[in-house]
C-alpha cells in the first residue's frame, strides 16, 4: 500500500471527529428509515394502541423530542467542556504529547457521538410531525426509538464521567502508552531472524538523494521501494528512519548507480507529518514514557512513585523483546541486498529507555535502586550476551551517577547490594 495512504487511514484512525461524524450520520439515517417506516402504514394500529408504542398526539409529540434534542445538544457541550479539562490536566500533569491519548479515545469520540446523533435523530423526526391544523403525522415508531435513545444517552452520561476518572489517573495512563509499546513491539520486531545478507557498502559514485519536504518520517513503505530497486537494479541507502524529522533540503537517501526516476520512488515510499507515531516508530511510545518519569521526578511534581511505574513498564517491554528480533533495516530481492535503512537496534532502545530518566534521577535513591532491580530482572531473562553487555552497562551508570550524587552511606550500600544480588556488578 502506498505510503501516503496508510499514513492517511492512520490520521484518520486517530482522529477526534470520526466517530462522532458516523453517529450523527447513523442517528440521521435511522430517523429517515424509521419515518418512513411510519408513513408506510405497515406498523398494525393494534401496535400503536399498545403500552409498547409512543401513542400520544403531535403536541405532545413535539414537545417530547424538543425536550430531547435540547438536552441532548447541551449536555454534548458539557462533555465537550470535561473534555477539554481532562486535556488541560494532562498536559500539565503528564505532557503534552499525550494528549493524543485522550482525543483518540472511543469512549471519549463515542459518547460526543452518541449525544449529537440523537440530537440529530430527534431533529429529523420532529420535522415530520403533524399536528390537527397541518394534516396530522405522528411517527409512533419513530417517536419510541427517540425515547430509547434518550435512555441511551443517560447511560452513556453516567459511563463518561467514569471513565474520564479512571483515564485522568496517571497509573492509567502510563498503561495505556505500555499498551501502544506493547503493540508497537509486536509489529516491529520479527519472530523469527531475517536473511542475513550483509550490506555492500556503496561507492564513491553513489549520489545524494535530497528532499524538499519537511517534516517526521511517519510512513516508509521498504518492500515497494525495494520492489522498485530490484526492477532498476538499483541500491538505495536511506540516511533516515520512521520518526526521523527530515529537513527541508538534506539528503534523505544515497543510491548507487544513478537512475531516473528515483527521487520519486523515495516520495512514493515515504510520507511526512508534523509529529511522530507509534505505528512505525518503536522509541516513540518509549519517549512518551520516559517523559512521564522525567515529569514526575521534577522539582514541582516531585512523584518518584510514577517514575518507579514507569520503569517497570519499561522493563516488561525489554521482556516482550526477549525471544523477538528487532529489523536489521535490510530489504533482499533475489538474494541482493538492494535497500538499506536505518533501524533501532537494542544498545539504542536501552539508551532511549533509561538514559534520561537516570540524569534527571540524579539523588533519588528508590528511583535509581530500582532502576538497577529493573535491569537485573530484563537481565536474568535475557540469554543474549550482547543484550546482557547493554544492561550492564547502564547499571554501571547508575551506580557511577549513585555514587555521586547520593550523601547518605546506607541508601548507597543498599544500592551497591541490589547491583550485586541482580548480576550485573
Amino acid at each position: 500500500m502506498n505510503a501516503r495512504i496508510r499514513q492517511f487511514i492512520g490520521v484518520l484512525a486517530d482522529t477526534f471527529w470520526l466517530v462522532p461524524a458516523i453517529l450523527v450520520v447513523f442517528g440521521i439515517s435511522l430517523a429517515l428509515g424509521l419515518v418512513a417506516l411510519d408513513r408506510s402504514g405497515l406498523v398494525p394500529q393494534a401496535l400503536i394502541d399498545s403500552p409498547w408504542l409512543y401513542n400520544g398526539g403531535g403536541t405532545g409529540a413535539r414537545t417530547l423530542l424538543g425536550a430531547v434534542a435540547s438536552s441532548t445538544i447541551g449536555v454534548a457541550g458539557t462533555v465537550f467542556s470535561i473534555t477539554i479539562a481532562a486535556l488541560s490536566l494532562a498536559a500539565g500533569q503528564m505532557g503534552p504529547r499525550l494528549l493524543r491519548n485522550f482525543v483518540s479515545d472511543r469512549g471519549n469520540q463515542f459518547t460526543l457521538g452518541a449525544f449529537l446523533g440523537t440530537f440529530s435523530y430527534a431533529l429529523m423526526v420532529l420535522r415530520s410531525v403533524r399536528t390537527q391544523d397541518e394534516g396530522v403525522f405522528v411517527p409512533h415508531v419513530s417517536l419510541t426509538v427517540g425515547i430509547l435513545l434518550a435512555f441511551v444517552c443517560v447511560g452513556t452520561l453516567v459511563y463518561f464521567v467514569g471513565h474520564m476518572a479512571g483515564r485522568i489517573n496517571v497509573d492509567t495512563v502510563i498503561e495505556l502508552v505500555s499498551e501502544d509499546l506493547r503493540i508497537a513491539v509486536e509489529t516491529l520486531t520479527d519472530a523469527e531472524p531475517r536473511s542475513s545478507v550483509e550490506w555492500q557498502e556503496l561507492g564513491d559514485a553513489a549520489i545524494a538523494i535530497t528532499d524538499a519536504r519537511r517534516g517526521y518520517l511517519q510512513e516508509l513503505d521498504r518492500e515497494r521501494l525495494a520492489d522498485w530497486a530490484a526492477a532498476h537494479t538499483v541500491r538505495i541507502e536511506l540516511l533516515v528512519r520512521p520518526g526521523d524529522f527530515v529537513f527541508p533540503g538534506s539528503a534523505i537517501a544515497r543510491a548507487e548507480p544513478a537512475t531516473d526516476g528515483i527521487d520519486a520512488a523515495i516520495r512514493r515510499a515515504t510520507a511526512l507529518g508534523g509529529q511522530r507515531v507509534s505505528r512505525v516508530d518503536l522509541e516513540y511510545p518509549v519517549r512518551q514514557l520516559v517523559e512521564i518519569a522525567v515529569r514526575a521526578l521534577s522539582a514541582g511534581i516531585n512523584d518518584p512513585n510514577t517514575a518507579i511505574s514507569v520503569l517497570d513498564r519499561l522493563g516488561a517491554t525489554l521482556c516482550d523483546i526477549v525471544p523477538r528480533h528487532l529489523p536489521t533495516g535490510i530489504v533482499c530481492r533475489d538474494g541482493v541486498a538492494v535497500l538499506r535503512a536505518p533501524a533501532t537496534d537494542y544498545d539504542g532502545l536501552v539508551d532511549a529507555m533509561f538514559n534520561t530518566i537516570r540524569q534527571n534521577a540524579a539523588g533519588s535513591p528508590a528511583v535509581l535502586i530500582r532502576l538497577v532491580e529493573v535491569l537485573g530482572a530484563v537481565a536474568s531473562y535475557e540469554p543474549e550476551p550482547g543484550r546482557i553487555a547493554a544492561l550492564r552497562r547502564h547499571a554501571a551508570l547508575v551506580v557511577a551517577d549513585a555514587r555521586r550524587t547520593i550523601d547518605a552511606p546506607a541508601d548507597l550500600a543498599d544500592l551497591l547490594a541490589r547491583q550485586a544480588r541482580s548480576g550485573l556488578a
